[in-house]
């Protein structure tokens, strides 16, 4: 399940739930327990992408980005001889 996070404009608090994508937004703050003024924040997603089908070199650095393309070239060259 996805952690959504919230922001009180009375208690000027933030605080992460869980929560299933089909659940109604929180209503209340779980601190000050007043409504109507709380705030559901964008955040950036706690995953990666990873496995086929995702672009190789997403989360490679360095030496290991350019890896595809040196595989690439050894396989030319095989096919050459």
């Amino acid at each position: 399940m996805p952690i959504y996070e919230y922001y009180c404009e009375v208690c000027q608090s933030k605080f992460e739930v869980i929560q299933k994508i089909s659940d109604q937004p929180l209503g209340k703050c779980l601190k000050c327990k007043k409504s109507k003024k709380l705030v559901k924040l964008v955040s950036a997603p706690g995953f990666r992408l990873k496995g086929s089908g995702w672009y190789e070199t997403d989360f490679k650095v360095g030496a290991k980005k350019n890896i595809h393309e040196e595989e690439k070239k050894v396989k030319s060259k095989k096919n050459e001889n």
